[in-house]
């Protein structure tokens, strides 16, 4: 498709009328963690459709579970994983840890600024985000994340949140008992359910933020199905997905939360979470804050954002690979 430049995409940013609103103010600032929260919580808010596509059976929870082609198969496979999950609850198989931040934070272009006071003169960090360059029609904007934060001209303080959780400590314990018993089944199940369980605990306190924490959205009561379907205000975008496709990025949220201080999830060189069954992401509380993919990006774009993080363009070129639309 045809690419804008990347300042006619700035033009084209997202419209919020910024004069008109003042941002909701966190119940604190700064950082909470938790030491080895309690999984039969975690676990209700699983959402199992994944689950099922992890194994390669198609269609939605629950109605899978009766569906005439894989709806036997799927029902079996259920069944095998509520009672393992049963065992991990109860033996303490697995163990998980959080820690969530949240802070004063304004847009400077297409960057987010974070800072250590309210009063906006202590810089902690800045975080990088990447617009749309795809061409639109008329009425429609190239997004960014930093659309949803309150620029920095307009003298209003705004917020940002981030977040680190794992579900996945003691795992490999785990998989050495199965794998002792030539286990390969379940062995792949207790992987499947840890990564589930990661999901649900981010799922669980995104939620806490939004009633507790951040307190934004106090009177929310949602069952799961409408968790899952993303019916709250706000999103909690994940570096490495489509509206923040760069992976560097997670060291922003590991240096801002002293992640592997507080949680043990360390980051590979490659920036692979370990354990596996982790996330990490941001917390954006406006009401139109929304999901996108950014899409093809132009070399303007890709040297204008090397250049905010003060790395070399063929360095930026290779973690975004997938989003460019040039060749290198």
């Amino acid at each position: 498709k045809e690419l804008l430049s990347l300042k006619e995409a700035q033009e084209r940013h997202f419209q919020i009328d910024w004069s008109g609103y003042r941002p909701p103010r966190p119940n604190f600032t700064g950082l909470r963690t938790w030491d080895d929260y309690d999984l039969s919580e975690i676990s209700r808010f699983i959402d199992w459709t994944p689950f099922f596509a992890s194994w390669e059976l198609k269609g939605k929870y629950p109605e899978i579970l009766k569906d005439d082609v894989v709806g036997e198969i799927a029902g079996s496979l259920y069944r095998d994983a509520q009672a393992l999950l049963q065992c991990i609850i109860e033996g303490e198989w697995l163990k998980a840890n959080a820690v969530i931040g949240l802070f004063p934070a304004n847009s400077v272009g297409d960057d987010i600024e974070l800072y250590l006071a309210e009063d906006q003169k202590n810089g902690q960090t800045t975080v990088h985000t990447l617009r749309q360059q795809m061409a639109k029609s008329a009425g429609r904007y190239n997004l960014a994340l930093a659309d949803f934060i309150a620029p920095q001209e307009f003298g209003v303080t705004d917020y940002l949140g981030a977040f680190a959780v794992t579900a996945g400590i003691g795992l490999p314990a785990v998989v050495e008992r199965f794998e002792a018993d030539q286990d390969d089944y379940h062995v792949i199940l207790a992987k499947s359910l840890a990564d589930r369980l990661a999901e649900a605990f981010a799922e669980l306190l995104h939620k806490r933020v939004r009633k507790e924490f951040w307190a934004y959205a106090p009177d929310e009561d949602l069952e799961n199905g409408a968790l899952v379907a993303e019916k709250y205000r706000g999103i909690r975008p994940a570096p490495g997905y489509p509206a923040c496709p760069d992976h560097t990025e997670k060291q922003i949220i590991f240096d801002l939360l002293d992640v592997t201080a507080n949680t043990t999830i360390s980051l590979t060189e490659n920036y692979a979470m370990l354990p596996a069954a982790s996330v990490s992401g941001f917390y954006f509380s406006h009401p139109k804050s929304h999901y996108f993919g950014v899409g093809r990006l132009g070399r303007d774009q890709i040297r204008d954002y090397a250049a905010r993080k003060g790395v070399k363009t063929a360095e930026i070129e290779r973690w975004l690979a997938q989003n460019l639309a040039y060749s290198t």
